[in-house]
């Protein structure tokens, strides 16, 4: 071939590629070819097994757990929405089963890498996983975790940490989700969920605590879904807690020691108890203190999550203040 033909196709070439590129708004756009998808992408969808029917036992399993707020028989948690599974996963739990809605299955290249490769993972119908999970408006991702356990020994043992939350009565998701959020930002020992408690798998108190739930140390004594959450009697409670030189200190929204008089450096228990009715009177009884946070005439009471999340940060500032010394 000779050179004028070699020149030729060269300058064809270079023509060609001129033409690729476009001038779009001043600025010199380039044409690339589509991507291919990655192998970890491949290899997400590999995982995913696909599930019609309502009777297969993962799908009953996450049903049941997120319409009674309870563990399953195998003692897992239900949790949905992609913050809340990223949460799980940087917090260090054991997934059992992920489940994603078909819609959706793009999420699973960014989920499935970060779970190991022997747990379940299910693919449903849109409107199967919509049925399933409490949201009513799904990011069509949800899955089976299990929760680290404790002991009301583990929670005293980090008494260094700070005080100890008891939490009497408590029927809001929110303010439980909030409370347990506040109690891991500003340092607690841990939380006891005492009997009459909204249960900590309620799937409102997950998203509420963002991620707090999987850290924090909890006692709730529900081991499965044959134990009701909050069956820890406060009279036991109190009594351990006095045993060890634990101060028992009880919020009141009407009289006590105001906030910031109140000595929240040492080994303390807070009592927090219901929205509308506060401690009970038994449970008032056997407190060492009272504390009250000063606030208008005008405003009856402060919402439990808000007074909760007041009283954890003074103690925080407290603790502070007395370690620069």
């Amino acid at each position: 071939m000779s050179a004028s033909y070699l020149n030729y196709f060269a300058v064809e070439s270079t023509i060609i590629r001129q033409r690729a590129a476009r001038r779009v708004g001043g600025v010199l756009s380039v044409i690339f070819p589509m991507k291919k998808p990655s192998e970890s992408a491949l290899s997400a969808q590999h995982r995913l097994r696909r599930i019609e029917g309502r009777h297969n036992p993962l799908v009953k399993q996450l049903r049941q757990a997120f319409s009674r707020s309870e563990l399953t028989d195998g003692g897992d948690c239900a949790i949905e929405g992609l913050r809340i599974l990223e949460e799980a996963i940087r917090s260090g739990l054991r997934f059992s089963a992920v489940f994603f809605r078909e819609s959706a299955q793009d999420r699973a290249d960014r989920l499935l890498p970060q779970i190991g490769a022997q747990v379940e993972t299910l693919l449903l119908p849109d409107k199967l996983f919509d049925s399933l999970v409490p949201s009513e408006s799904p990011q069509g991702v949800a899955a089976l975790v299990r929760l680290k356990e404790f002991s009301l020994d583990d929670v005293m043992d980090r008494m260094q940490v700070g005080p100890i939350v008891v939490l009497a009565g408590l029927q809001d998701p929110g303010n439980l989700g909030t409370i347990l959020r506040s109690a891991e930002a500003f340092g607690t020992a841990g939380v006891v969920l005492g009997e009459g408690t909204v249960s900590p798998f309620n799937s409102k108190v997950v998203r509420a605590s963002a991620g707090s739930v999987f850290r924090l140390p909890i006692v709730h004594g529900q081991a499965s879904r044959h134990e009701k959450s909050g069956t820890i009697k406060l009279e036991e409670i109190s009594q351990k807690l006095r045993t060890q030189g634990v101060r028992l200190i009880a919020t009141s929204s009407h009289k006590g020691t105001p906030l910031d008089q109140a000595d929240l450096k040492s080994a303390t228990a807070i009592f927090f108890g219901n929205e509308g009715a506060g401690l009970p009177r038994e449970v008032m009884a056997r407190m060492g203190e009272s504390i009250v946070i000063p606030h208008t005439a005008q405003v009856e009471s402060l919402n439990a999550g808000v007074a909760a999340s007041i009283v954890l940060y003074e103690a925080a500032r407290q603790r502070k203040n007395a370690s620069s010394f």
